[in-house]
């Protein structure tokens, strides 16, 4: 893309496409070409001149933003920013936006908009530029598969019934010992989606860190776990990381992993963001190198941005095995390459081959 980023508003609030108008329009790389109150009124204008990227909210009158995000999915996939108020209502609906493809999420409180706006203008920003440079082809094709979600693998197909009959009375005691370490943002939310749900509840325990605002993390993990044979949950304080379970850390916390004789458990804590993030990948992985240190698959996936690399390099020091997404499947070729340059990855891999791989690491003896 050549020139400024060429972005779209959409909300039935004028406030709110005053004051996101002002705050991106202070970017010089950020051009507002066109604002509307609802999707009907945006399609005029993008009949006439289309964006690079639109910043959409989800409840509006006349259409709503999912049907609205659904139909531009369809013509002609668009990166799609979602800004969404801090309500439980609010963070499930735009996990519906999600899944049909948005690649960020931007919150809006019910009230004090403007201050809290401006506070947040960075990350705003942030969120416009990722959209930018998202693989709009690798979208279009997660969520095509999302609108049917992929047949989950049986646990005989993962692992035949002569081989788990031999195995089941020891295999519980190797996991426990291992587990799996994830971090991943702009396009993530898509992506996990994709491998989670081919997991068999036989796998290590799953630890991620999903770049995501407070409150959304809850409505991620429960849309994750409804979908899913693995549980997956928002990771509270405390919680133990066992086999068939994937714990999320919860927006605006990071979360550690510690170790108490053979057994994981994760500690959520409140601390300053680290590389502009919390939860930040970093933190977790730095975590994981030092109490798990060589029983730890480590593996970074689609995001902007450098969060992980650093820590992906400590847990490859340590001994853990480590994967990175490949190029063409990421919807930002950010964070797995920024870990690929420190030289901290083992295997460079398509998204489609990073279930497999987890579940054969689950496998391993020793």
């Amino acid at each position: 893309m050549s020139g400024k980023i060429k972005v779209m508003l959409v909300d039935d609030s004028a406030v709110v496409r005053q004051v996101l108008a002002a705050l991106l329009g202070k970017d010089a790389g950020i051009e507002v070409i066109a604002s509307a109150p609802d999707p009907i009124f945006a399609m005029d204008k993008m009949n006439v001149q289309w964006p690079d990227v639109i910043v959409l909210d989800v409840e509006m009158p006349r259409m709503d933003g999912i049907t609205f995000l659904k139909k531009i999915m369809s013509i002609r996939p668009t990166p799609v920013v979602i800004c969404s108020t801090l309500t439980e209502k609010g963070a499930a609906t735009s996990m519906q936006a999600m899944a049909a493809g948005a690649v960020a999420i931007v919150t809006k409180p019910k009230a004090g908009l403007k201050n809290f706006l401006e506070l947040d203008e960075g990350d705003i920003v942030q969120a416009v530029k990722a959209a930018a440079a998202a693989n709009m082809r690798h979208v279009k094709s997660m969520t095509m598969a999302g609108l049917t979600p992929p047949k989950k693998l049986s646990i005989d197909q993962v692992m035949p019934a002569s081989e788990a009959s031999q195995t089941s009375l020891t295999s519980m005691a190797i996991t426990t010992d291992k587990l799996v370490a994830i971090g991943t943002s702009t396009g993530g939310t898509q992506a996990l989606e994709v491998v989670l749900t081919q997991l068999s509840r036989t796998v290590p325990g799953i630890v991620i860190v999903q770049h995501m605002p407070e409150k959304f993390t809850a409505a991620f993990a429960d849309r994750l776990n409804s979908i899913c044979d693995i549980e997956v949950l928002e990771a509270k304080n405390g919680d133990r990381v066992i086999p068939g379970r994937a714990l999320v850390a919860p927006g605006g916390r990071h979360m550690q992993v510690k170790r108490s004789g053979a057994q994981y458990h994760v500690e959520v804590i409140d601390a300053p963001p680290v590389n502009r993030h919390r939860p930040s990948v970093d933190v977790l992985f730095r975590s994981v190198a030092k109490c798990a240190g060589r029983n730890v698959l480590g593996i970074i996936m689609t995001g902007m941005g450098d969060d992980g690399a650093l820590g992906m390099r400590e847990m490859h020091d340590a001994g853990a095995e480590t994967i990175a997404q490949d190029e063409k499947t990421c919807v930002v070729y950010g964070m797995p390459k920024e870990a690929v340059k420190l030289g901290a990855i083992d295997k460079i891999t398509p998204l489609s081959n990073i279930a497999g791989l987890i579940e054969a690491y689950g496998r391993k003896h020793g």
